[in-house]
């Protein structure tokens, strides 16, 4: 039998290491890819994708390709955290992208924060998100900031009065609806009817019909495009004829499908607009529809940002390792991306510009960019 030397034996080690260290970088992703939220997970996912596949066509990340492993979870409370478990102790993923819905975050978001792995949500606005632990991160606005926005905005077109129609099923409505009422109310504003709906309602007559009574200059309705489509066809059917506001989660293909012209004259607070001119707004413009053929939303812009920002911190970072990258995703100044200048703040949200727009012919139209 041949006896290899020490040395040489050491030498098939280090060559065996090294070609498992220059495997791929595994990112767990989970998402509403079906179900009543799946229009936002299914964009977030296209632009969380392009993303892997422009990164990958670079040369990956420290010399290694990123290998994304996506999950659904099927727009259904309970999914999150069992997804994500998966993702960490089988996948052994070294950070998780997503969600889109608040309510999913903070589902999965405290199993991200025991395990110390880092999550980056695109799109949950809620604050309550990040304070889960130093772990979690998110790359969009919060609610408090999107809620003064749309106060301030009915302040200055004159509606002084304006009734509000919350979801209470979701912790992203609940919460921009306070935000907005305490920003509304402090100047000046008065608030003449608050109404509630839970998810998957399809009936609205009842609370429309009481807020026409009120007679708002406007109704804030910071639902989801489901409901929200519906809730804007009756009350057009009921005589309401005042602009309806909203926040980020009007955001859906089915919004004006289902609403028709019901939301023209309405208006709404967004992460992106694919009018902005600027260069890299208009390539990835671009680069989305030749892929998947159709333009990009916020929810695919902030997908997008969001897993650039985590690779970014991995090459500042120098490493995959927990540590090192959730401090290098705490130290992301000014990263310029599709959806704005990003830097993330002490508690991990980002500051960065919100969009206004206005629904009309079928599309949404820029109205106005409102800084932090």
């Amino acid at each position: 039998m041949i006896r290899l030397p020490a040395i040489f034996f050491a030498a098939f080690l280090a060559a065996a290491f090294s070609a498992a260290a220059a495997g791929p970088i595994l990112i767990g992703e989970y998402a509403s890819l079906t179900g009543a939220s799946a229009s936002f997970g299914q964009s977030s996912h296209k632009g969380t994708a392009l993303a892997v596949e422009e990164i990958n066509a670079g040369g990956g990340v420290l010399g290694r390709p990123l290998q994304l492993i996506t999950e659904d979870d099927q727009s259904q409370a309970g999914q999150p955290a069992t997804i994500v478990r998966k993702l960490i102790s089988q996948d052994k993923v070294v950070a998780i992208l997503g969600e889109v819905a608040s309510s999913k975050s903070l589902e999965a978001a405290p199993i991200c924060q025991q395990e110390k792995i880092p999550m980056i949500t695109p799109a949950s606005t809620n604050p309550k998100v990040t304070e889960v632990g130093d772990h979690i991160f998110r790359i969009c606005f919060i609610d408090p900031f999107q809620g003064t926005v749309m106060s301030k905005f009915a302040r200055e077109n004159g509606w002084k009065k304006v009734a509000v129609l919350t979801d209470v099923k979701q912790d992203y409505s609940v919460g921009l609806a306070e935000c907005f009422i305490r920003d509304f109310q402090a100047g000046g504003g008065e608030i003449v009817r608050e109404q509630k709906f839970s998810t998957g309602d399809k009936d609205f007559k009842p609370q429309l019909t009481s807020i026409k009574a009120a007679r708002p200059d406007a109704v804030f309705v910071p639902g989801y495009y489901a409901e929200v489509s519906l809730i804007a066809k009756q009350a057009r059917l009921l005589g309401i004829k005042v602009p309806l506001l909203g926040g980020d989660g009007w955001v859906g293909d089915s919004l004006l499908k289902v609403a028709g012209k019901a939301l023209d004259g309405s208006f709404f607070s967004s992460h992106f607009s694919g009018d902005d001119s600027a260069p890299k707004v208009r390539n990835f413009v671009g680069k989305f529809q030749e892929k998947y053929g159709v333009a990009p939303d916020d929810m695919a812009a902030l997908g997008y940002d969001s897993a650039m920002i985590l690779a970014d911190a991995m090459r500042r970072a120098g490493t995959t390792d927990a540590a090192g990258l959730r401090d290098a995703i705490a130290a992301t100044s000014g990263h310029d991306g599709v959806t704005g200048k990003i830097t993330l703040d002490a508690k991990r949200n980002a500051s960065k510009p919100a969009v206004i727009l206005t629904i009309g012919d079928g599309g949404f139209r820029f109205v106005k960019k409102v800084e932090p």
